[in-house]
């Protein structure tokens, strides 16, 4: 018996209870890890001075029937002239502060948009499907803000003037 499109295939883990009997991830390695980066903010060459690691879920492996979680080795630099730490990069990965790909993302917005699952069932299907557990709430916040991880306001981006300047208003002594 080969397995294939249309072919019902039961779910090896149904009826598992205890989250230690569930399958152990698919673990797969990335290396950001260098001795010099330029500094974002002034343009030098700034030294290593640490390595991190940083795991994220991403879609499971379908033929294994495992979960996969990508453990990302990267440096964190430290600029003298500018007098700040900032890492490698690994935004082609997944957004900052961020536990999921942005595979996991564009998928689990494109079930609850386009194919207008809701945010539970959304969740059962990325469960079930390709082994990657997503709370709803998550799915939810990420399907609200379009896709993307929400993002602190910038006060520089606000004018500095107080009211009675920007209404020209003009203070009498």
């Amino acid at each position: 018996m080969t397995t294939g499109p249309g072919r019902y295939v039961p779910d090896a883990t149904e009826g598992i209870v205890r989250v230690e009997d569930l399958p152990k991830p698919k673990i797969i390695g990335g290396w950001r890890v260098y001795e010099r980066r330029k500094c974002p903010r002034c343009g030098r060459s700034a030294p290593q001075t640490k390595v991190y690691s940083r795991t994220l879920h991403d879609l499971g492996d379908l033929a294994a029937n495992r979960p996969v979680d990508r453990v990302i080795r990267y440096s964190q630099h430290y600029c003298s002239r500018g007098k700040h730490y900032f890492n490698a990069d690994t935004s082609d990965l997944a957004l900052p502060h961020s536990r999921y790909t942005h595979r996991v993302v564009a998928l689990a917005v494109r079930l609850v948009v386009e194919d207008g699952l809701p945010y539970r069932a959304a969740c059962w299907h990325l469960g079930r499907d390709h082994r990657v557990f997503v709370p709803f709430a998550t799915v939810q916040n990420w399907v609200e803000a379009g896709g993307k991880k929400g993002r602190r306001a910038h006060h520089r981006g606000v004018s500095g003037r107080g009211p009675e300047q920007l209404l020209r208003l003009h203070r009498r002594r």
